[in-house]
């Protein structure tokens, strides 16, 4: 397996961890409950009381955080130092001392390290396999990782073919030094600052779903690489052959964004 070292070396990655670090900052009481709200509508549940809950790339922290506020026993894994360092934050701040809630630099493609955490309740991994360069080998792997009956919470960038391509060519381009960034974010984020602002006065809509900030999702999105796409039919058959049934499913209509996948396990899964 790739060093993390040997892997920027051969392509630059986002710097998803300093993005996060400067979110957290903006971290309030309502972002909080916005974001508990998602996860329990997904869910369909008031809590999360006597569950296992991993969460594979915490980023943030926030929703590790949030699962941890409803009741579960968490374990946060980051392959970026910055975001593991963001989860220590806000379990200093909010829960400090506390042994339910654990939090390491790990790696969703090393078997090793993800064959000493067991299995869990619920897998929570929200837009972020498709950044591991590559996102196959990780869907497998966070499959073998929930218990049986338990499970699977998912999202993973939407195919969108022609229009991908362009996309993991704007994030290159970002990646390439400070000069992509600016050309990037010059002639890319005002078409989304704007769509933004339209939502907000049309639609009303005040909380950021998720309890995310917009300009750090503008630059997550502008940034993010590597980055791999799937529709959803793709993902659907991937995880029935492994022993999974689809419990809910929210798709993005086709465009950029994220596909929700909400997995069950009910049967013994198979190793491809």
């Amino acid at each position: 397996m790739q060093t993390e070292k040997e892997i920027a070396e051969l392509e630059a990655r986002f710097a998803f961890g300093k993005n996060w670090q400067r979110f957290i900052n903006l971290l309030d009481d309502d972002r909080i409950a916005s974001a508990e709200g998602s996860l329990r509508n997904m869910l369909e549940v008031s809590d999360l009381k006597g569950k296992r809950f991993l969460d594979v790339g915490s980023g943030s922290g926030l929703f590790s955080l949030v699962a941890r506020n409803l009741g579960a026993s968490v374990h946060s894994f980051d392959y970026d130092s910055a975001s593991m360092e963001c989860a220590q934050e806000l379990k200093r701040r909010y829960w400090i001392l506390d042994d339910n809630w654990r939090i390491q630099k790990g790696d969703v493609l090393d078997n090793s390290y993800l064959e000493s955490l067991g299995v869990f309740d619920l897998v929570y991994s929200w837009g972020v396999l498709h950044h591991t360069g590559n996102m196959w080998q990780a869907l497998n792997n966070v499959g073998l990782l929930v218990s049986k009956n338990g499970q699977l919470f998912i999202a993973i960038y939407n195919d969108q073919r022609w229009l991908s391509e362009y996309w993991k060519k704007i994030k290159r381009l970002y990646n390439k030094g400070f000069a992509g960034q600016i050309v990037v974010v010059l002639t890319h984020a005002p078409y989304f600052l704007f769509r933004q602002s339209v939502r907000r006065l049309f639609l009303k809509t005040k909380r950021r779903p998720r309890g995310m900030d917009p300009w750090r999702d503008i630059l997550d999105w502008l940034g993010g690489y590597p980055f791999e796409v799937a529709r959803p039919e793709a993902i659907l058959a991937f995880f029935r052959a492994r022993g999974f049934v689809l419990e809910k499913m929210r798709t993005v209509d086709g465009r950029h964004g994220c596909n929700e996948f909400l997995f069950r396990k009910a049967g013994n899964i198979r190793v491809y």
